[in-house]
């Protein structure tokens, strides 16, 4: 999959519980609490219910404080 979605611009995501659906083509996603670009091959983390990407476990953690989940 590297290579497929390079020099394309921002993707608009449906995301799912455990997968996610590409909406608009597109090379990344934002983090919603860095702002920093996540590659679609590196895309791990989101949330479902709120339709967040996060770029790792640990954006994730703060996205769910954030929202008051824990």
């Amino acid at each position: 999959m590297t290579g497929f979605f390079k020099n394309q611009g921002e993707a608009k995501i449906h995301f799912g519980a455990s997968d996610f659906t590409i909406m608009e083509t597109g090379s990344y996603v934002l983090c919603a609490v860095t702002g920093d670009k996540i590659p679609l091959e590196m895309l791990r983390y989101w949330n479902a219910d709120r339709q967040e990407a996060y770029k790792d476990a640990t954006a994730s953690l703060e996205g769910f404080k954030r929202a008051g989940a824990i």
